[in-house]
């Protein structure tokens, strides 16, 4: 007699597995139940809503101020007319036409001769073409010329200079004047301005300044002109 069960189906060889399966969902739904949380319920009344009403919105009054019309301007005063007795004869004055006739004869009229303003030019020593001649010094070069006319003034000036005058006002050390003039069109020493520490000395510098000789006058374009030049004085008072 053979059996009936099927050998091969055999229910209990994978019991461990589903044992284990098992396990882990029970522990699943444990920890979930575990840590599952609940929270009151709260009823919050947030109203109503009445569409029906309307909001009424108050309008603020507002009051229109009316600008009176400015006042009437004062009324004019009244001129006062004075009455002259017509009694002085007024004397009219009689204007002769200038109008002249035919028969009159024309005088002619002799060519105005308008004369020409020469104006004065002046241009600095530096730059001239032709630099103002000290006597003396008229041989060689523009640049001969103006070395030989700086050693002449400054021989002219040391020679000339009351140099105790310093002494005699209190003053010691390195004395400085500074001297500006001007050479004209015709050779003459014009213009003359100092500055020194003291106005005895500037009144000395354009003393001795004055005695400078007459030169030959500088020359741009082939004409005379002015020339201003500068004069350093320096002297040590004992």
């Amino acid at each position: 007699m053979e059996p009936k069960k099927n050998p091969k189906a055999n229910v209990g060889r994978n019991s461990s597995l589903f044992f284990a399966i098992g396990l882990a969902l029970m522990l699943f739904l444990a920890n979930y139940a575990i840590n599952y949380k609940t929270y009151d319920k709260v009823t919050v009344d947030i109203g109503k809503l009445n569409l029906d009403e309307e909001l009424e919105e108050e309008v603020p009054i507002t009051e229109t101020l009316q600008t009176p019309p400015p006042p009437p301007p004062p009324p004019a005063a009244p001129e006062v007319i004075e009455v002259v007795e017509d009694e002085e004869e007024v004397e009219e004055t009689v204007i002769e036409s200038t109008e002249t006739s035919q028969e009159e004869e024309i005088v002619e009229v002799e060519e105005v001769e308008v004369e020409e303003v020469e104006e004065d030019v002046e241009v600095p020593f530096a730059i001239i073409e032709n630099v103002p001649v000290f006597p003396g010094c008229e041989k060689g070069d523009n640049n001969a010329k103006k070395a030989c006319m700086n050693e002449k003034i400054n021989k002219f000036i040391a020679r000339k200079f009351n140099t105790d005058l310093a002494q005699d006002l209190g003053l010691s050390g390195v004395q400085k004047i500074s001297v500006f003039f001007k050479i004209d069109k015709n050779g003459n020493i014009v213009d003359v301005k100092s500055r020194a520490p003291h106005p005895k000395l500037e009144q000395e510098a354009q003393r001795v300044v004055n005695m400078l000789p007459k030169m030959k006058p500088g020359m741009q374009r082939g004409k005379a002109v002015r020339v201003p030049y500068y004069l350093p004085i320096k002297f040590q008072v004992q």
